[in-house]
């Protein structure tokens, strides 16, 4: 994880008060830990870091969960405009967990809701945390009422990624970067249990950017040393990865050229590609 030694801190609230309102872009690169270094170290006297109860690094799971026949994945793959994700997001160093449904809203926009959620229960789906998906996903006009609660009742754990993430905020700049690092993706076989078949991306962190309209200071020094946006979702891109016989569609590039090192692995599903 990046050293941010030096850097003033900022906390949840304060980051939370004064970056809220922005209209953002995200971009997302892969890049390599000692590269992730050099940009914290090139932004660090304009920068502000998160910090919770002594804090600046954060680990992070998440389950994502889907249907038999992975129709989360392939309305992703598809690019469909009414599409969703649903996964639990556990804070390990705090123990707050929650159930969270990702939609799509107008002009392409990602809608987030979540649902304060048990941490014992991050591996399945409740009654009450069936209840809120099918109430987001009609709510969202994602789908019919009797579509969604066949979605929420068909859902199961196909996969978990987890990681830890390092916070920037350029306030001059009304911009925020994320840092990524010990990403992990591990799987969940049909009867939703965790397998020991995983795999980990050591060799590259994740640098998001969330900006105006314009590129940032961490776009501009990215663009510099040759590095572009990846088109890279953690659950979409894990499952490809992992499934051999899922396509990759959209995050093939990626795939190919920066995780080639990594085997697509022989399916557990049967699923139409």
């Amino acid at each position: 994880m990046p050293n941010t030694e030096g850097i003033d801190t900022i906390t949840l609230a304060e980051l939370n008060s004064e970056a809220s309102l922005l209209t953002r872009m995200d971009r997302k690169y892969l890049v390599p830990p000692g590269d992730t270094q050099d940009v914290v170290d090139y932004l660090a006297p304009r920068a502000q870091v998160l910090q919770i109860d002594g804090l600046r690094h954060f680990r992070y799971a998440s389950t994502y969960f889907d249907t038999p026949g992975l129709d989360a994945y392939f309305l992703a793959a598809r690019k469909r405009r009414r599409r969703f994700k649903i996964r639990t997001r556990t804070y390990l160093d705090s123990g707050l967990c929650f159930l969270e449904v990702k939609t799509n809203g107008s002009r392409e926009a990602t809608v987030k809701d979540r649902f304060k959620y048990d941490p014992d229960d991050a591996d399945r789906i409740t009654p009450d945390g069936h209840l809120f998906v099918i109430e987001r996903l009609v709510e969202s006009s994602t789908c019919s009422l009797d579509e969604a609660s066949a979605i929420a009742k068909a859902l199961v754990p196909v996969m978990d990624s987890t990681y830890s993430r390092t916070t920037l905020h350029l306030p001059h700049d009304e911009a925020r970067a994320t840092f990524d690092t010990e990403l992990t993706w591990d799987l969940f076989d049909p009867d939703g249990r965790r397998l020991e078949r995983g795999v980990s991306v050591g060799h590259l962190n994740v640098i998001e950017t969330k900006n105006p309209s314009t590129a940032s200071p961490t776009d501009r020094l990215l663009w510099r040393r040759g590095h572009r946006p990846a088109r890279i979702s953690k659950y979409a891109t894990g499952m490809a990865l992992l499934y051999a016989n899922l396509p990759t569609n959209r995050w093939n590039r990626t795939i190919n050229r920066d995780l080639g090192r990594y085997k697509r692995q022989a399916p557990l599903r049967q699923v139409a590609a």
